[in-house]
């Protein structure tokens, strides 16, 4: 994997995710980000550390791009997408309750080490070709998530626009592009599984700390 510049992130681009949580469907993407510190790569016989004194941890299941060059204006998906994984975006529930009933920003919540987790990358098959196959997430072997990016609230190039047009989007940089329906605990032990269709990309197991 190359060198990670920057990790954006989608929140609420599922219409069925923003109701399981009891959140208003958002007008226009909504995006944070999270510190390069929070990515990990899932790998077979893996210890992902999370913290065991905050609350619950949450997984967040999605589809998650590579840029492969700079963002010029009316650049489309399929020629600035180089590769893709699929990736957790753990989230600190607990946390992110009281962050929101204060009205403040998510990164505690969000941007915690080994929060971004993500699978071995593949080559980006096509904007349209990337709709065929559904991503999933089984946790100890069960199927926990499962979802298809034609689901998503706002496509893979409304997101890419929008993220250059307010934050700059560049060579290196990673964006998480939301989750479906089906999020969930992980605890301690809990052996994780990320695939594509039915090839897995990667896997690991929780330790809490």
């Amino acid at each position: 994997m190359k060198k990670v510049n920057n990790i954006y992130c989608v929140g609420r681009n599922y219409a069925a995710h923003a109701k399981e949580l009891q959140n208003e469907v958002p007008t226009f993407p909504m995006l944070f980000s999270k510190p390069t510190h929070a990515l990990v790569k899932a790998a077979a016989g893996k210890e992902v550390l999370l913290p065991s004194n905050r609350g619950s941890i949450h997984f967040e299941t999605e589809i998650v791009l590579m840029i492969g060059k700079p963002y010029e204006k009316g650049i489309k998906v399929d020629e600035i997408v180089e590769s893709m994984a699929v990736g957790i975006d753990f989230t600190l529930r607990d946390v992110q309750s009281e962050l929101k009933k204060k009205g403040q920003p998510w990164l505690l919540a969000k941007g915690f080490p080994n929060s971004a987790l993500v699978s071995s990358f593949i080559p980006f098959p096509g904007s349209e070709e990337v709709k065929e196959i559904d991503f999933s997430l089984l946790k100890n072997q069960e199927k926990v998530q499962q979802g298809n990016i034609k689901n998503m609230i706002f496509d893979l190039q409304t997101i890419i626009d929008f993220t250059a047009l307010n934050f700059g989007l560049g060579e290196g940089d990673l964006i998480f592009t939301g989750t479906p329906e089906g999020v969930g605990p992980v605890m301690d032990k809990d052996h994780l599984t990320l695939l594509w269709g039915n090839s897995v990309l990667g896997e690991c197991f929780i330790k809490l700390y």
